[in-house]
């Protein structure tokens, strides 16, 4: 074959300004929603508007229900409609829940106020629910079948670095500022400038029109009841160990702060780092992740995840093990296990049915869902009264501190156990005999 009959070698796909737009999107959305629900609203209401962290828990409850609630839906109407417009309300709509938060009146806790910041976080989920399935739905629209998981990869990349920069910049801002309202300023700022993003740089693409209503992502109680019958065991695998992620989901940043000391910018200097790196690894290890296979990836991850929250809840027990550099070798094993076990779970339940893959999702991602609001409120309520409590037991405050960690441990390792039952590499196919 002559040189000029040989096919162009293909364009990087962070190369391709079409796809990089939206990745930009995405990482300015991620570093938005992280800045505002966990770098800066625990400690905003916490310690400006002194609610417990008992509420603080509840109220963020409001976001992770209403993301859960509207995904699915949202998905289904960015394949109707086109995903720009679903992409560009998201974001507007939290820049106005940022900024009411801000002028919501104080009332001591009363039931006003909290049920004030309770509706608003409602709203900030409907507004992630608005974004990210549409960002996956315009990503996968723009390329091949035979590049897609990577490009979708890439969004996965944007939700760890997003994560990394909330951080240093939520805090950064908090502790320049002396005002926790700083972040939320923060938060509407780079919400705002998603949406222009979205709005000047992304253009309108067609609906995408399937005769099967479960390839649009469809997904309703009927399914979930469905699935409910079908795959009991991968619901209530993904039930328990979302609701262990999520009894730590609350206290994230309350916790080096009530334990160790640190101010906001300690914080974010010791945990960008890792997070960092964790987000630049999360495309390799996906990939390292396919070649061992989807099932042990699962396992492994999970086994990972158990045996980093094992260090760091160790310090509920062992007073001489409450030291910040035993919690950072701990978190080592779990994002690790975290970027090998999501990808190749999500693949998994992907391929139990091909049939129902659009409903078998929405009903794993559901149940994850509900874990989650479970798991955040209850972690968050063990954090507040089980301070005292450690206190009557001789362990100090410090054991009510480390408690969800413990609870996490406890979930993902029943999780783990769950997973070597029911997770197995399919049967290969007979050999057909000439």
């Amino acid at each position: 074959m002559s040189p000029s009959e040989r096919s162009p070698k293909p364009i990087s796909i962070l190369r391709r300004w079409n796809v990089l737009r939206l990745i930009l999107v995405a990482l300015l959305g991620e570093i938005a929603l992280a800045t505002m629900n966990l770098s800066t609203m625990p400690l905003y209401l916490r310690d400006e508007r002194h609610f417990g962290e008992g509420l603080v828990g509840v109220i963020i409850v409001g976001f992770l229900l209403s993301e859960a609630v509207f995904k699915g839906p949202f998905g289904h109407l960015a394949d109707r409609i086109g995903p720009k417009k679903l992409m560009l309300i998201g974001p507007l709509l939290s820049v106005g829940t940022a900024t009411l938060s801000l002028f919501v009146p104080m009332m001591n806790a009363a039931f006003g106020e909290v049920a004030i910041f309770f509706v608003l976080r409602l709203i900030d989920g409907v507004g992630s629910a608005l974004l990210w399935p549409a960002l996956f739905v315009a990503v996968g629209s723009e390329l091949g079948d035979h590049e897609r998981q990577e490009g979708l990869s890439y969004l996965n990349l944007c939700y760890m670095l997003g994560l990394a920069l909330a951080f240093p910049i939520g805090g950064g801002a908090n502790d320049l500022f002396g005002s926790k309202a700083a972040g939320l300023i923060l938060a509407a700022v780079l919400f705002g400038a998603a949406a222009l993003l979205v709005a000047f740089c992304v253009p309108d693409s067609k609906p995408v029109h399937h005769d099967d209503e479960a390839a649009h992502g469809q997904f309703n109680l009927k399914d979930f009841a469905t699935s409910l019958r079908q795959i009991p065991q991968f619901l209530i695998l993904a039930f328990v160990t979302f609701m262990g992620i999520g009894f730590p989901l609350a206290i994230f940043k309350l916790f080096p702060i009530d334990q160790f000391g640190w101010t906001e910018s300690k914080v974010a200097i010791l945990i960008a780092p890792g997070a960092l790196a964790l987000a630049l690894l999360s495309v390799p290890v996906s990939k390292f992740g396919e070649r061992i296979g989807r099932i042990k990836a699962v396992h492994v991850g999970m086994l990972l995840c158990v045996i980093g929250l094992g260090v760091i809840s160790s310090g509920a027990f062992v007073p001489a093990l409450r030291l910040w550099w035993i919690l950072a070798v701990g978190a080592i094993p779990i994002g690790v296990g975290f970027l090998l076990a999501i990808p190749a779970w999500m693949a998994s339940v992907s391929e139990i049915d091909p049939r129902r893959r659009g409903v078998n999702i929405g009903a794993v991602m559901t149940a994850q869902g509900i874990g989650a609001i479970i798991g955040a409120p209850v972690g968050a309520k063990l954090y507040e009264a089980l301070q005292p409590v450690g206190v009557n037991m001789g362990l100090g405050r410090d054991f009510g501190r480390y408690f969800p960690f413990v609870a996490c441990g406890a979930c993902i390792l029943v999780g783990f156990l769950l997973g070597l039952k029911i997770l197995h590499e399919p049967e290969p196919a007979p050999a057909v005999e000439a």
